[in-house]
C-alpha cells in the first residue's frame, strides 16, 4: 500500500534515519515508538509530503487515502462542531454532489453518444463515494463525536467555542470520519478522557478496516491495539513483530544478542591484530599479515547503538504521617454561574485517606475529579462539609496550572536548586537525571521546554521535597511512555500517601490499592485495586 525505500532524511547535521525501509500493509496495525527527537513525527511528514525525503523513495497508489492527525489542529472558526467534522470529507460531499447532477441529468433525454461516457463517469463516481463512505457520512460523523465526548447537545455548538483540548478531539473526530485507506495518527490519546480512549480502541479495532500507524504514549491502547513495532532511534528503523509489550522484551533479547556478537567480534579482532602486530616485520609471514590485514578491512563493524540511560534515585524517606492523613466529611462543591444559579459538581462526599495508601479518583468527564483533589489540596474552599488535614502531614500538590508557574527564564537545575536549596550539586544532578535531564539538559530554560519536560520538572522538585501526601492531577499527561515508567517507579517506592486522577491505565493498575469513584455527585469507594474497581463496577471492557 505505501511503500518506503532506503529512506533517509537529516535535519542540520543529525541524521535522523539513513537507508532504512518499512512497508505499510492494507489492513496492518503498527505502532512507531523511539526517543524523542528520534524521527517519528518526520516519518509522518513524510509520507504526507510535508517533508522531503533526503534519499530514497515513497510510493503509494494514487487512490489511497491517507488521515492523518497531528497535535497541531490549526485554525478552526466559523462552522458548528459537526459542521467542521464533515468539512474534512470536502472531496466525499463534492462527490455526491456531482452523482446527483449525473442523475438529474441522465433523466433527461440524451443522445447515445453522450450518455455512454456519462454513465462511465457515473460509475466511477459511485464507486469513490461509497469506498468513502459517502453514504453513510453524516451518521459517521455524529457517532464519532459522541464516541469523543462531544454529544448531539454539541454537535450545533461553534467550534470557536470549544477550548483548545476539545478543539483535538473534534480534530481527531475530522481524520476518523474520512475513514482513510491509510490512518496516521500521532498522539491521538491526548486530551481524551478514558471512555473515549475506550471508545477509540474499539473503533479502531472493530470499525475501522484501514492500515494503522500511531505514536502513543499509552502503554495500555498500544498494547490492545497494534501487532507490530516499528522503532525510529539511533539513525536507524528496525520492525518488531508483535504488541508493545513483545517489543521491549524482543528488544531486549535483540540488543544482549548484539552485545554477545560485538563481544565476540572485538576478541577475534583482538587475536588478528596481535598476530599482525607480532608477525608484521618478518619476510617469512608477509603474505599470510597481508592476507589478514586485507581480511581486517572487510569486516564489518557491530556497533552498539547508544542508550539513553536511566539512572535510579533513591528519595528521602518523608516525615511519617499520623494513620489518619485526610477525613472528608459531606464535602460539596457548587460553582456560580451568571445570574446567581449555582451548577453542584458533587455533593456528601465523605472518607477517610489512610498512611500509605495508593488512591485513584476516577468518573466520566466533567464528573468532579479535579475539583474534588482541589477541595482537598486547599486551592479551593468547598461549598459545605469540609476536609480535615490529620497530624504531621504535607501535601504537595500536582496540576497542569503548576507548569505555568515555574520562571520561565530560569534553567532546569536553577529551578530543582530553588526547590532543595540544601542539597549538593551531586544529589542535584542525579535528580535531574533521574527525571531524564541529563548532560546539558539541565542548563535548557524553563522557556525553551516542551510540555513534558515541565512536567517532569514539576515532579522532579515535589518528589525530592519533604512530603507525605502528594495530591497529582493528571501527572502522566504530556509524558512520554519512558518518563511515565521513571514516574510510576518513583511513586511505587514513595513511602508516603498519594492520590492522583490519570487517564492512563497501565500507570492505574501498575500503582494503585484503592480507587475512589465520583459518579452523579456521589463518592463510591472500592477497596481494593484498579482491576478490582474495573469488576465490581462492571467497567470491565476498560
Amino acid at each position: 500500500m505505501i511503500h518506503l525505500a532506503n529512506i533517509t532524511r537529516q535535519h542540520g547535521a543529525r541524521i535522523l534515519f539513513q537507508n532504512a525501509s518499512f512497508q505499510i500493509t492494507p489492513g496492518s496495525r503498527s505502532g512507531l515508538v523511539g526517543p524523542n527527537g528520534a524521527g517519528k513525527s518526520t516519518i509522518f511528514r513524510l509520507i504526507t509530503g510535508e517533508e522531503p525525503l533526503d534519499g530514497g523513495e515513497i510510493s503509494c497508489s494514487k487512490k489511497t487515502v491517507i488521515g492523518y492527525f497531528s497535535q497541531d489542529v490549526g485554525d478552526m472558526a466559523g462552522r458548528s462542531a459537526l459542521g467542521e467534522v464533515m468539512a474534512a470529507s470536502a472531496r466525499t460531499m463534492q462527490l455526491g454532489e456531482e452523482i446527483k447532477a449525473m442523475e438529474a441529468a441522465m433523466c433527461e433525454p440524451m443522445a447515445d453518444d453522450a450518455l455512454a461516457p456519462l454513465l462511465e463517469k457515473y460509475g466511477e463516481a459511485q464507486e469513490e463515494f461509497e469506498h468513502r463512505g459517502g453514504y453513510d457520512l453524516e451518521s459517521r460523523a455524529q457517532a464519532v463525536l459522541t464516541g469523543l465526548g462531544i454529544g448531539p447537545e454539541d454537535y450545533v455548538r461553534p467550534v470557536e467555542s470549544f477550548s483548545g483540548g476539545w478543539k483535538m478531539r473534534i480534530a481527531l473526530a475530522k481524520i476518523l470520519t474520512i475513514n482513510p485507506d491509510v490512518l496516521l495518527l500521532d498522539e491521538p490519546t491526548n486530551h481524551l478522557d478514558v471512555e473515549s480512549i475506550v471508545w477509540l480502541e474499539s473503533w479502531l479495532a472493530t470499525d475501522f478496516k484501514g492500515a494503522l500507524l500511531m505514536t502513543s504514549h499509552d502503554r495500555e491502547f498500544m498494547n490492545r491495539l497494534v501487532t507490530r513495532v516499528i522503532e525510529v532511534a539511533g539513525g536507524a528503523i528496525t520492525t518488531y513483530g508483535g504488541n508493545y509489550d513483545f517489543y521491549l522484551r524482543e528488544r531486549e533479547v535483540r540488543r544482549e544478542q548484539l552485545f554477545a556478537s560485538h563481544r565476540r567480534q572485538q576478541e577475534m579482532l583482538a587475536k588478528e591484530e596481535e598476530f599482525i602486530s607480532r608477525f608484521a616485520a618478518r619476510a617469512s609471514h608477509a603474505a599470510q599479515v597481508q592476507s589478514r590485514v586485507k581480511k581486517l578491512e572487510k569486516i564489518e563493524r557491530i556497533e552498539i547503538p547508544a542508550e539513553q540511560k536511566v539512572i535510579r534515585f533513591e528519595f528521602n524517606e518523608p516525615p511519617r504521617s499520623g494513620d489518619d492523613v485526610a477525613r472528608i466529611d459531606r464535602l460539596a462543591k457548587v460553582w456560580p454561574l451568571p445570574g446567581g444559579a449555582g451548577k453542584s459538581v458533587f455533593s456528601g462526599v465523605s472518607g477517610l485517606i489512610r498512611r500509605g495508601e495508593k488512591i485513584a479518583v476516577v468518573g466520566v468527564n466533567g464528573a468532579g475529579k479535579s475539583t474534588f483533589l482541589k477541595c482537598l489540596a486547599g486551592q479551593t474552599e468547598p461549598s459545605s462539609g469540609g476536609v480535615t488535614i490529620g497530624a504531621n502531614v504535607h501535601l504537595g500538590y500536582f496540576s497542569q496550572h503548576s507548569m505555568d508557574l515555574l520562571d520561565p527564564k530560569k534553567t532546569v537545575f536553577e529551578t530543582v536548586q530553588d526547590a532543595l536549596p540544601m542539597a549538593s550539586i551531586g544529589v542535584l544532578r542525579n535528580l535531574c537525571a533521574a527525571f531524564l535531564f541529563q548532560g546539558d539538559d539541565v542548563d535548557k530554560r524553563i522557556d525553551k521546554l516542551s510540555g513534558g519536560e515541565k512536567s517532569r520538572v514539576v515532579l522532579a522538585t515535589l518528589l525530592a521535597r519533604p512530603l507525605n501526601l502528594l495530591v497529582l492531577d493528571e501527572p502522566t499527561n504530556h509524558l512520554d511512555i519512558q518518563s511515565r515508567e521513571v514516574l510510576l517507579e518513583a511513586l511505587r517506592n514513595f513511602a508516603g500517601t498519594v492520590i492522583l486522577v490519570s487517564h492512563d491505565r497501565h500507570f492505574l493498575r501498575s500503582l494503585v490499592s484503592r480507587v475512589f469513584e465520583i459518579d452523579h455527585g456521589q463518592m463510591l469507594p472500592y477497596e481494593g485495586d484498579y482491576d478490582y474497581y474495573l469488576h465490581k463496577s462492571g467497567h470491565a471492557n476498560f
